[in-house]
């Protein structure tokens, strides 16, 4: 799924790495794309709710 997530954000593997490992954090405009390719809301990845 980490490889379609790349495409999906147009960026690349080591950036992807990156954010899942805390050493940067995804631009907002990413964050909400994430969202909608996890059909998920922008809260939930926050962890405001369940």
């Amino acid at each position: 799924m980490q490889k379609e997530l790349c495409e999906y954000l147009q960026v690349n593997k080591s950036t992807l790495s990156q954010w899942l490992n805390d050493v940067n954090e995804p631009p907002m405009a990413c964050i909400v794309k994430i969202a909608v390719f996890l059909g998920v809301s922008t809260d939930y990845l926050f962890g405001l709710e369940n």
